[in-house]
């Protein structure tokens, strides 16, 4: 990989990874529309580590509060919404688990049958369409101090989508929080929360494969992999402030925009390529 290819990547993995318009699809989209090599396994990890690193630094001082509640610690200077919010730890778990359990029984087919182009883009229009009808139509009254067991499970399973390339994870479960009638800025720190242990899980299965597979970061690809770590987390921790900073005060709507003209030009590049 050139460290063009390398530095465009990481910025594209940290900024939609949790912006609603979909990583994956960026990320299977732009080498074939450049024409760039496939980066392997080790380069995936990287990205997946440099997210990691941006949703833990941004929100370090929410996990420790968040864990100290959940095993019934008092935790004195931390943000009343989650003080007033206990059980959110567990939330969170239940949260994670539908979308756990569907990433390992549907991974091959969400790495080979759908991973096309004109899935990708069939899925950023419709779920397009989702987030424009679930920001239009949700009341946006709830903060992070009443968020429900309910509301974790309705997120949690629609997090299953996202699965499918051109969905988008954080998309998919930003548009859950509107429909529980979360405020934009707390759909959107929900849905980050819940990434967490995704983002986790999903470098510690790239990480297995490539040790099952007896294979080490080659020597050409460790400055590529360090690089690439650190790209995606600067861009991403930029990405999670920025973003909820916007949502205080702005609609969804640039973002369903885009992944409408998104969706239209993939399928239009599968017709004509």
């Amino acid at each position: 990989m050139s460290i063009l290819e390398v530095i465009v990547l990481g910025i594209v993995q940290g900024l939609t990874e949790f912006l609603p318009v979909s990583s994956t699809a960026h990320l299977v989209v732009l080498p074939k529309l450049f024409g760039w090599p496939d980066p392997g396994l080790a380069y995936d990890i990287a990205l997946h580590v440099g997210t990691l690193a941006a949703v833990l630094i941004y929100f370090f001082r929410d996990w420790i509060q968040i864990l100290a509640n959940g095993f019934g610690f008092s935790m004195a200077g931390g943000g009343p919404e989650l003080r007033h919010n206990p059980r959110l730890l567990w939330y969170l778990v239940l949260g994670t688990l539908p979308a756990a359990v569907a990433g390992l029984a549907l991974e091959k087919a969400a790495d080979t049958t759908l991973r096309t182009l004109p899935i990708i883009g069939a899925s950023a229009i419709l779920i397009g369409l989702f987030l424009w009808w679930a920001d239009l139509t949700s009341r946006g009254k709830k903060d992070m101090g009443n968020v429900s067991i309910a509301d974790s499970l309705t997120v949690g399973f629609l997090q299953i989508l996202a699965i499918i390339p051109g969905v988008s994870r954080s998309g998919i479960t930003i548009s859950g929080g509107l429909i529980r009638n979360m405020d934009r800025p707390t759909a959107a720190r929900f849905s980050f929360l819940l990434s967490t242990p995704i983002i986790l899980g999903a470098a510690a299965k790239d990480a297995w494969d490539l040790l099952k597979h007896k294979e080490a970061i080659p020597p050409e690809m460790q400055v590529a992999f360090l690089l690439g770590i650190l790209v995606s987390a600067v861009t991403g921790c930029l990405t999670i402030a920025l973003f909820i900073k916007y949502l205080r005060t702005r609609p969804l709507t640039v973002f369903i925009a885009y992944r409408i003209i998104f969706g239209i030009m993939v399928i239009a590049l599968a017709i004509f390529r």
